[in-house]
């Protein structure tokens, strides 16, 4: 990507994102949503309404984790003083799965690793862009004409999905019923309508993280999204059909169905943004805030702030309590030394249960959370960024004329993103397709990510390469002179990782997601990460869980 031309819709205010979101949710037909999402999104109290600033001096306070969790929970208990040390096990990097990849010195080409977008209602994540002085700017392309590649068969995306019924019914076994729905109908039958069919009050639990949950609203907690496909009456083929359009559902067929509902209801997809030059800058502007003596972000003396102290490689192997009344003891490693111990007044760990799995914790944390650390399901995802010495999709041929947006396919890569940077050049010229950019080449989840990643370098290389040919009716070994560079991450094999988020499988919102917010070690131990939120997989449920976290503490000192 390349930032030097764009002016569409960049820093939208508060106001701008409401407007827009009530008029979505009134398009919906259910605006009483607007001021409840709204309400469940935006950041908890400031921690200032539990503790006053400055009050908690001689506090000291163990992070586990440099993601935006940790990142945040430090970030809002400097506020009242609390001195902080923020381990994180990645020496080269900070911001966990914010993940930016520069091909270039000068910063101008890049590839998203992890997380790449901001939907309008995340307030939360709003909070801290505009807190920050960030600049934000919209991924919505204003001509969705990406491709879809399903069956051997190329059609273009349009707003109402005419292709598909035209093209794409027919290469499927559907029953008469479902032939007679147009695509848009079919799949707001299979998605929308259901959400729809929830009471108000009950579609707020999709947001809430409660000690039980409804009936009603239980009932799609405990069945995958194939079985409420099924049980709605759709066909194999029918199922099929929407795995193949939309493969990032089709690739989690086997979660829980609630995971779908809550991202319809705030309506994650609807006129998403990126931040300016890298999503990486979120965790730097936090980096630079909490190493600074004096940061512009607190309205609070700088005496009154606390210090953090920001330990990157530093691995957390051990988390110890002697005593129900005692401190907590943090084993780790780094480059110098093995098995070196701190004691801390309280902790919060941020990483994820993938990798505290193998944490030693002694005495047991709670059986319950145990369990969920054993069990919690996260999905693998791989990404597959090229830079390209020219944009062979802005072409104006058939293989391309395509300006930001998302084609996606029946083959292994799943998807393929387009850079946003050209959506609304006010000097064409500016904006050549013969201008070097980065196509992520392949986004895709589960299983096929674990198929495509599992195999040697250049096997893998040549396979996404023949897949974004295939999609794009491009000659085969067109590519071989296009791609100049390109970079793979697969977040199963990220050894401080272990998988790229959060989801909820049939049944683990109710039995984990209360008890894992829970803290241990008699009120000593809190935690967070995405893992632990309402929205898994986004900075928000990152960013709103670390405040969360720290307003828990401070309460706790009261």
């Amino acid at each position: 990507m390349s930032d030097q031309t764009v002016n569409y819709l960049t820093n939208p205010s508060d106001s701008t994102r409401y407007e827009i979101l009530r008029n979505a949710f009134t398009n919906a037909g259910r605006p009483e949503d607007f001021e409840n999402v709204v309400e469940l999104l935006n950041p908890p109290p400031d921690i200032t309404s539990y503790a006053a600033p400055g009050a908690h001096k001689n506090i000291k306070v163990g992070i586990i984790g440099a993601g935006l969790a940790g990142l945040s929970a430090a970030f809002e208990l400097r506020k009242i003083g609390v001195e902080v040390t923020l381990y994180d096990a990645m020496e080269d990097r900070i911001g966990g799965r914010v993940y930016t990849y520069y091909f270039d010195q000068d910063r101008r080409y890049y590839g998203e690793f992890g997380a790449m977008r901001i939907p309008l209602s995340h307030g939360t994540t709003w909070h801290y862009i505009n807190l920050l002085h960030l600049n934000t700017i919209s991924l919505t392309s204003p001509f969705p004409n990406n491709f879809i590649y399903v069956h051997n068969t190329r059609i273009r995306r349009d707003r109402d999905g005419s292709n598909i019924t035209k093209y794409l019914y027919p290469l499927f076994n559907l029953t008469d019923y479902e032939k007679s729905l147009p695509w848009s109908e079919l799949n707001d039958y299979a998605f929308d309508s259901v959400l729809r069919s929830l009471a108000p009050y009950t579609r707020r639990e999709l947001l809430q993280i409660l000690p039980a949950y409804s009936p009603e609203y239980s009932f799609y907690i405990n069945n995958s999204i194939r079985d409420i496909l099924e049980m709605r009456g759709l066909s194999q083929d029918a199922i099929n059909l929407i795995a193949s359009v939309d493969p990032l559902i089709g690739g989690l067929l086997n979660t829980s169905y609630s995971e779908s509902l809550q991202e319809l209801y705030s309506m994650d997809f609807l006129n998403t943004y990126r931040i300016a030059g890298g999503m990486i800058n979120l965790p730097l502007a936090f980096y630079n805030s909490l190493t600074s003596p004096n940061p512009g972000e607190y309205d609070i003396a700088p005496d009154l702030l606390g210090n953090v102290d920001i330990k990157l490689g530093h691995n957390v192997t051990g988390i110890y309590q002697s005593s129900p009344e005692s401190k907590v003891i943090l084993r780790y490693n780094n480059t110098y030394m093995t098995n070196a111990y701190e004691e801390f007044d309280y902790v919060i760990c941020a990483i994820p249960f993938s990798t505290l799995r193998e944490v030693d914790i002694k005495p047991f944390f709670s059986n319950q959370k145990m369990q969920a650390i054993r069990e919690l399901f996260y999905t693998d995802s791989l990404k597959a960024a090229f830079f390209c010495n020219r944009r062979f999709w802005e072409e104006n041929t058939i293989y391309g004329n395509m300006n930001g947006g998302i084609s996606f396919t029946d083959l292994p890569i799943q998807s393929i993103i387009y850079p946003s940077d050209h959506i609304q050049c006010t000097e064409p010229l500016s904006c050549s397709p013969l201008e070097p950019g980065v196509l992520v080449a392949s986004y895709n989840v589960n299983q096929d990510s674990i198929r495509v990643a599992n195999q040697s370098e250049s096997r893998r290389f040549s396979l996404i390469k023949r897949n974004v040919e295939e999609v794009h009716g491009l000659p085969e070994n067109f590519l071989d002179s296009i791609v100049e560079h390109y970079k793979v991450v697969d977040w199963n094999h990220q050894q401080w990782f272990r998988g790229a988020f959060a989801v909820n499988l049939p049944g683990q919102k109710i039995n984990f997601a209360h008890t894992i917010l829970e803290p241990e070690y008699n009120n000593r131990v809190f935690f967070a990460g995405e893992h632990t939120s309402v929205k898994p997989g986004w900075m928000q449920g990152a960013l709103y869980s670390g405040m969360l976290a720290a307003n828990t503490l401070a309460m706790n000192l009261r």
